[in-house]
């Protein structure tokens, strides 16, 4: 059952009573039935639960991607409930990160073009001080003058943190980002994830059904019939992944 903590002052993203209903003819779906939870500056939560649970319309609503059916979102102290469709697009770009599964580049674009795109969207000029800092974490800096048909699944997905990272977000959001990666390639994603935390404080929430992406999080949390039913700290991926075994068995009866 989703629990109602206090405001957290240094949450880079909060939701509040957070519900989203789908209509389609006679069906009523609740994905989302009553979430509140703080995402805390700096840290890294991991957001997992059974097939329909309600994990990816949480990553969308905060994301400012959906709008929920009631309660409300705010992300940096702004609240995404009034905002226009405008606004809400213009603090997508400069406010939110996104790295998804798909790594949503563009094919016609160099590597160094899909990673200001957001801010050529948003008419802001580069801080070329700050971008030169990420291209080299990630390890992109002999790549710039590649397309994204030049490179492997793991260097475009590192395009996409990088292109997720260059407007310094409050938050990015991460939905499945190492499901089309094999093992070795899924690790040096998250250890970059991991690293975006640690050495620039940034807010990572990640969507995934993997325990052992999961292992990288500071924080998991559990969802099931669009409630949180879990808000664990750090476990490891063996007891992740026991957790959600017994939580499937639960459902299941």
């Amino acid at each position: 059952m989703s629990t109602c903590p206090a405001p957290t002052v240094d949450a880079a993203v909060r939701v509040e009573h957070l519900t989203r209903v789908y209509e389609t003819g006679q069906n009523r779906v609740n994905a989302l039935a009553g979430i509140d939870a703080d995402f805390t500056r700096g840290t890294f939560t991991a957001v997992m639960g059974p097939s329909g649970s309600g994990k990816s319309t949480l990553l969308q609503n905060a994301a400012g991607l959906d709008r929920p059916t009631s309660g409300r979102v705010v992300v940096g102290g702004v609240d995404l409930s009034p905002l226009s469709e405008t606004r809400l697009t213009e603090l997508r770009r400069t406010r939110i990160g996104f790295v998804f599964q798909a790594f949503n580049l563009i094919g016609a674009l160099t590597v160094e073009e899909n990673i200001v795109l957001p801010l050529r969207l948003a008419g802001v000029r580069p801080d070329r001080a700050w971008l030169n800092r990420v291209i080299e974490r990630v390890g992109l800096t002999d790549r710039l003058r590649h397309r994204p048909a030049a490179l492997s699944g793991g260097q475009q997905q590192r395009v996409a943190i990088a292109r997720a990272l260059a407007t310094r977000p409050e938050v990015i959001f991460c939905d499945e980002p190492t499901g089309a990666l094999d093992t070795g390639t899924a690790a040096e994603v998250l250890t970059l994830l991991r690293a975006v935390v640690d050495e620039h404080g940034m807010t990572v929430v990640m969507v995934t059904h993997d325990p052992v992406a999961a292992s990288y999080a500071d924080r998991v949390l559990v969802l099931a019939d669009g409630r949180i039913v879990a808000d664990l700290p750090q476990l490891g991926a063996a007891r992740i992944a026991e957790h959600l075994a017994s939580l499937d068995r639960r459902v299941a009866r």
